[in-house]
């Protein structure tokens, strides 16, 4: 394979393991500029949601550790920038530091965001200078990030990740995952395949197709869907792949598709792919009882490139127990947001990772601020281990941040309308999500995330 086409390839798979908005536009704020605030402005409270003083003032004095002085607290943020030219993890980080800092930071010490850019696979060597710099990573990630967790762990460096994408990083140690995410071993999305397949279109699921991206790590997730379909009685009728850098002519495709009769599909591809494969669908006049567009495709993009399959398809995706951007005007945490970045970062796009970069944030915050002066690794881990009902202020549905073994079962679905994302009828049951379907345990052996023990490390090394 040609240079061109590995990083052609190697981008698409980027997007599939990172579980990202899929938006790659470059108009967000800079490092330089989105943080800027103009003293005019309101101060702060500190306040956000339901959390009461996540940020404020205070007397620190000491440099209690690595990272940490009287007046700093420099924290990594990694993001694939360089390669997808996608700034919401950093946008994130300087609309949060800009706020928290106005309102007198982490007890009176500045959060100071340090970008650490793996350009897509560099992701090893900004570990290395992370655990040089940092006091803790927050509010990142990377579509490769197990390439880091061996060194990340070397150096007793804590994560709180706004995303997870790969088996040895997901649930790895001294990872702090705030939002509700991915679980080794557990099938993140099965609340949503059971209630589509058992419930909204029972009929779809003795005809259940899955297409995805030709890549190792798309194997395993289509291989993931398939036990999933089977353990809910339903039947996978077409299984391909499509070169990850995408196609021309998807007719081949969708072709396949209407032969095999497939009224369910679950789609694992770069997010720019589907509406082009949905466009030869719609033209052949076949429509699907479902698609599964999965949340990378959460934005007003997605529906304005699916022209007019967005009314003749019926695309629809888990947002898995996070609270919905178009309900803002419902959930007050999800306001201040907007207003956050309206003020900080106005020329920035708040994308479905942005929102679960401000719940690391968040919880980052209300740890480190609990620790005081002598702020240091073990304080700020164990502070964030004793959030059990944690919802980001109101963000998302409780997350028991210190048991990594099992995933929340809330869920909620949206659902493509004339009037652009809405909630599907999913019936919920606890305000905004469904939470009355268990989790599912896979069968299979998918791998196991890395352990302190893997470097021989334990939790006792952790100060």
């Amino acid at each position: 394979m040609k240079p061109r086409r590995i990083l052609v390839a190697l981008a698409a798979i980027t997007v599939l393991v990172a579980g990202c908005s899929g938006r790659s536009d470059d108009s967000g704020a800079s490092s330089e500029d989105s943080g800027a605030k103009s003293s005019s402005s309101s101060s702060a409270s500190g306040d956000f949601g339901d959390l009461s003083e996540v940020c404020g003032p205070g007397d620190a004095k000491t440099a209690s550790a690595q990272g940490v002085t009287a007046d700093d607290i420099t924290v990594g943020v990694f993001t694939d920038l360089g390669f997808t030219k996608n700034p919401e993890f950093v946008d994130a980080a300087n609309v949060f530091t800009s706020w928290c800092n106005e309102a007198g930071g982490i007890n009176g010490r500045k959060l100071v965001p340090n970008t650490h850019d793996t350009n897509l696979t560099a992701v090893r060597q900004q570990m290395v200078e992370a655990c040089r710099e940092d006091f803790a990573l927050v509010g990142g990630g990377a579509g490769f990030d197990s390439l880091g967790v061996q060194e990340r762990l070397n150096c007793l460096l804590p994560s709180f990740p706004a995303q997870v994408a790969q088996v040895q990083s997901i649930g790895a140690d001294l990872e702090l995952n705030a939002s509700p995410s991915r679980f080794v071993g557990y099938d993140s999305y099965y609340g949503f395949r059971k209630w589509a397949m058992q419930e909204a279109y029972p009929d779809s699921a003795n005809a259940i197709g899955i297409l995805r991206g030709d890549a190792p790590v798309t194997k395993t997730l289509s291989d993931q869907g398939t036990e999933v379909v089977r353990a809910l009685g339903g039947t996978v009728v077409y299984q391909d792949a499509y070169p990850p850098s995408g196609i021309a002519d998807w007719t081949p495709y969708a072709q396949a598709l209407k032969d095999k009769g497939v009224k369910g599909l679950i789609f694992l591809g770069d997010p720019k792919h589907l509406p082009k494969l949905e466009e030869t669908l719609t033209g052949m006049n076949y429509k699907l009882d479902w698609i599964d567009a999965n949340n990378n495709n959460y934005s007003q993009e997605f529906i304005d490139q699916l022209g007019k399959s967005a009314q003749f398809q019926n695309n629809l995706l888990d947002l898995g127990g996070f609270a919905p951007i178009e309900l803002a005007d419902q959930v007050p945490a999800l306001q201040q947001v907007k207003d956050m970045y309206a003020e900080y970062a106005p020329d920035a796009n708040i994308t479905f990772p942005a929102l679960r970069a401000m719940s690391a944030w968040l919880l980052f915050s209300k740890a480190a601020s609990a620790c005081g002066d002598e702020l240091t690794r073990k304080c700020v881990y164990e502070n964030g281990l004793k959030e059990t009902e944690w919802t980001g202020g109101g963000l998302h549905a409780p997350v028991n941040v210190g048991d990594n073994t099992k995933p929340s079962p809330c869920f909620n679905v949206e659902q493509v309308t004339p009037e652009g994302w809405q909630p599907a009828d999913f019936k919920p049951d606890n305000g905004l999500y469904r939470c009355d379907i268990p989790p599912y345990k896979y069968t299979q052996d998918y791998g196991k995330p890395m352990t302190l023990a893997d470097v021989g490390k334990s939790m006792n090394d952790l100060n």
